[in-house]
């Protein structure tokens, strides 16, 4: 084929053609040094998606080798597969593991909010089903601007028909996530998206080409020209108003294709036919042959004419850079080849043999009887550009610091109390989040025990045990600006709790680093904090970093997001019968606060609604207390003590009573402690605190298992009748239909639906 790119002098460098693929100067003349030549456009177009900031990490590489650093710490046979794979593996006993992953699809959700959500879902699942395992839940921490700014009216009800529509059609169910609201994400909304899956330990499968001989098979749809360039030029820079739409470059999804394949899967797993597999996500055929071969022994030669297209016209480039969805790779031994390719027809999956596996190290792919690559994979896949950006921390952080709370404005009387304990619960990141997750099916397949609105999802990995596994997806952004690396500790805090809190085990963590632009030394000092904060947080926990994602250049011109490391953690219960729900349960239970109360409310739901402000230090935190009163829960649900159990975070106690309350409709009567502000008691929030309700004939047995953990307990008061009221003794009462009513208007109001 003809070299079609010119040689770096003819032309400045923005014309240049692989300036347009979104590669530097110096990356391209690093492709030349590596091939000892001129690139083919073939070639320019693997390397241009390959080395994008969304495939390579090469801005935040040199960071996240302190997980894998990490993962290493974890005990022998717990880890099965960890950074680096797919998605992470974990043992959790009985001869069953799970894998899960979360992964960030937040520019295209913008540009095309349905497809962009959609095929988020639709490529996290994938990466779980390449592990061996069978996707058994998922779940979707979106961000979104101002409730009431235009473009949320545009974009949020697109990204939640598409987080539904592709789940729902999969069968399945959504068992948690967040829906957050804030204007750094005006123009840059964060689609974020988990998948778990369950497999055998025998079932785990890896993603490597070996055997000489063995034949290359791409299954699934056909490739058309969707998500062309969509990894190297739509994920892996900022968005800016003044260059072409970059709508061609968002994927179009099919879940119900996307079904036909997870089954005609799980069924070449159960054949034994499969010898390793790559799905198809960002970069495609360049990502599925160059990962495949680099991780494996050999080489590999693929015939691009074998491959089906949607679309005849598309040039070798294009076909190489799709992203179209619905597809995998299998490497498979040549006697079983028929096997796999009759599974395939039974499941009207389509299934073409496209190469195979060779001895000589390179990945070769031919077109027209011509060769337009011939490379060495690992260069492709593994080798790109690593880069130690500048970071320092901002000037401006120690002004926003020193903008505590301490100036603002308090409530004193109960009328005060009670009209602020309203406007937070009707503030859009504390009301009813019902108008979205009403459009997931939450219990589809029949083994969910807990989702939303709990504190974490909880499923049953098979129908013929009890044994479960627990999630929980977490970050304030708020409190990662004030503190990127306690910031991240808290995100990975409250996730942590929240899983203990439903009576799991928390064992392990995978994260989606959601940032602005790594060029600024700004975002990249958030950044590495963060990476600090977390590692020095995981090992205090024993929760291993299994896998994630990092997601750049999340900012519209100048102005970047909030840092938002989202953290999802996951636990492990043996008997998913003695889980513990969040809501109130029996009236006459007694009401009983697990931890310590501070002044601590910066960065609080409470200033950011009743006063729009931002500034001064997050809540502190305690890890080794998380780890106890973690104890203290699991025990705890494992010998029925506790009714109900709820966590506290944004919003406080007061929030937390209310949603207590109104999950069953139940009241509460409680009553402050003496000598402490009642208003600091209701709004702060400080970590490490759990409002549970038990039997009172129970509580004594609750002290003494709490004082031997080392956790406070605060007598709090009695569960309330059904339809009662919410009441704080000597200050307020509001009616529970009050409460209920001024909850749930907002999303439907604010969308005038």
């Amino acid at each position: 084929m003809a070299d079609t790119v010119q040689h770096a002098a003819e032309t400045p460098d923005q014309e240049q053609p692989w300036a347009e693929l979104g590669l530097r100067g110096e990356e391209y003349h690093r492709i030349r040094e590596i091939l000892g030549r001129r690139p083919t456009s073939a070639e320019l177009a693997m390397y241009s998606v390959m080395w994008s900031e969304h495939c390579s990490y090469k801005s935040s590489k040199v960071h996240l080798r302190r997980f894998g650093e990490l993962s290493q710490e974890t005990p022998v046979g717990k880890l099965l597969a960890g950074i680096g794979e797919n998605a992470g593996v974990i043992d959790i006993g009985q001869g069953y593991a799970v894998t899960f992953k979360i992964e960030s699809h937040n520019h295209p959700s913008y540009v095309e909010p349905y497809q962009g959500a959609a095929t988020g879902v639709g490529g996290i699942v994938r990466d779980i089903l390449a592990m061996g395992a069978r996707p058994v839940g998922v779940m979707d921490p979106l961000r979104f601007g101002p409730l009431d700014a235009p473009d949320t009216a545009r974009v949020l009800p697109g990204v939640v028909a598409g987080v539904g529509g592709y789940g729902n059609c999969l069968g399945l169910p959504n068992l948690g996530g967040e829906v957050v609201f804030d204007r750094s994400y005006a123009g840059n909304p964060l689609v974020n998206a988990l998948c778990v899956g369950v497999l055998r330990h025998e079932d785990l499968h890896l993603a490597k080409a070996t055997g000489a001989g063995n034949k290359v098979i791409l299954y699934g749809a056909a490739t058309g020209g969707d998500g062309i360039g969509g990894a190297s030029i739509l994920a892996s820079e900022s968005f800016d108003a003044t260059k072409p739409s970059k709508r061609p470059s968002v994927q179009v999804g099919d879940p119900f294709m996307e079904k036909l394949l997870i089954e005609c899967t799980l069924e070449l797993f159960a054949a034994r036919v499969v010898t390793g597999i790559q799905d198809f996500g960002a970069a495609g055929i360049s990502c599925a042959t160059s990962e495949l071969a680099a991780a494996g022994d050999g080489g590999m030669h693929v015939d691009l004419d074998l491959v089906p297209l949607r679309d005849p016209t598309l040039a070798p480039e294009e076909i190489l850079m799709s992203e179209s969805q619905e597809r995998m790779m299998a490497v498979v031994e040549p006697g079983d080849v028929d096997r796999f390719l009759e599974i395939c027809r039974k499941w009207d999956v389509l299934a073409t043999v496209v190469g195979e596996v060779t001895g000589d190290g390179r990945l070769v792919i031919d077109w027209h009887g011509e060769t337009v690559v011939d490379v060495d994979p690992r260069t492709v896949a593994h080798e790109g550009p690593v880069y130690e950006r500048p970071y320092a921390r901002p000037g401006w952080q120690d002004e926003v610091q020193s903008r505590g709370t301490g100036g603002l404005r308090r409530p004193t009387g109960g009328d005060e109390l009670r009209d602020e304990v309203l406007r937070l619960v009707a503030s859009p990141n504390l009301c009813d989040k019902s108008w979205v997750t009403d459009q997931y099916d939450r219990y589809v397949r029949g083994n969910s025990v807990l989702a939303q609105p709990e504190d974490a999802g909880m499923i049953r990995i098979d129908e013929d045990t009890r044994l479960g596994v627990a999630l929980a997806t977490d970050c304030n952004g708020k409190f990662a600006l004030l503190d990127p690396y306690l910031g991240a500790q808290l995100a990975l805090a409250e996730a942590y709790r929240n899983v203990a809190v439903s009576g799991a085990r928390p064992v392990a963590v995978s994260d989606c680093l959601n940032f602005g632009s790594p060029e600024d030394p700004a975002v990249m000092w958030q950044f590495t904090e963060a990476i600090r904060g977390l590692v020095d947080g995981c090992r205090a926990l024993g929760t291993p970093v299994t896998g994630g994602n990092v997601s750049f250049y999340n900012q519209t011109g100048t102005t970047a997001i909030l840092p938002t490391p989202v953290v999802g953690v996951l636990g492990v219960i043996d008997d998913v019968t003695s889980r513990t729900p969040m809501g109130f349960a029996v009236p006459g239970d007694a009401v009983v606060l697990l931890g310590e109360t501070r002044d601590e409310l910066d960065g609080s739901a409470w200033a950011s609604v009743i006063h729009d402000h931002l500034g001064g230090r997050p809540p502190s935190l305690d890890l080794d207390h998380e780890q106890r009163l973690a104890e203290l829960l699991v025990g705890a649900a494992r010998t029925g003590l506790l009714r109900s159990a709820h966590d506290l975070s944004d919003g406080g106690l007061a929030q937390a009573l209310a949603e207590a309350c109104l999950r069953h409709d139940l009241g509460v009567d409680v009553v402050l402690r003496e000598g402490v502000d009642p208003f600091v008691q209701l709004f702060s929030e400080s970590t490490g605190r759990v409002l549970v309700s038990l039997p009172e004939d129970r509580v004594d047995e609750l002290e003494r298992t709490a004082a031997a953990h080392q956790v406070p307990t605060t007598r709090l008061g009695r569960v309330g009748e059904r339809g009662g009221a919410y009441v704080v003794s000597g200050s307020f009462s509001i009616p529970l239909d009050e409460l209920r009513a001024r909850w749930q208007a907002t999303i439907p109001e604010a969308l005038g639906v």
